[in-house]
């Protein structure tokens, strides 16, 4: 039967391994941030493409970096709640947090692709696909 110290170890284990994967997402949205900005500086000061489609792919890079930040962050946020201190106000708390998180990655979508994450793509010619009868 375990006692208070094996349980104090494997919330102190747990707790490490929330706080390394919530560095994993900071370190990722930074260097994704980084990276992004000096090709687009690259881009736009050496290669002298001060263009509108360079810009558009550097915001694309920067919503990317925060759209998988903040899927890394969730995953922190639930396994602190679920392992460490599963109550109902921390779930509720952790469900709050997930909303808002969620709604800032469909905002994210919506203004990198023009659409909902739940609509289809849109085809070059501006229209979504049509679907093929018999197709599921």
């Amino acid at each position: 039967m375990p006692d208070a110290g094996d349980e104090a170890v494997f919330q102190q284990w747990i707790g490490r391994g929330a706080d390394a994967i919530e560095a994993v997402a900071v370190v990722l949205i930074a260097g994704y941030i980084l990276v992004a900005t000096l090709n687009w500086l690259t881009g736009a000061f050496l290669r002298r493409q001060f263009t509108l489609e360079n810009y558009n792919r550097f915001r694309g890079a920067l919503g990317r970096a925060m759209l998988l930040g903040l899927e890394i962050l969730i995953a922190a946020d639930v396994v602190r709640t679920a392992a460490l201190s599963p109550t109902l106000r921390n779930f509720e708390a952790l469900g709050v947090l997930v909303m808002v998180r969620t709604f800032l990655s469909w905002s994210i979508v919506l203004e990198l692709e023009g659409r909902w994450p739940w609509q289809p793509p849109r085809t070059p010619t501006g229209k979504a696909p049509a679907f093929e009868a018999g197709e599921s």
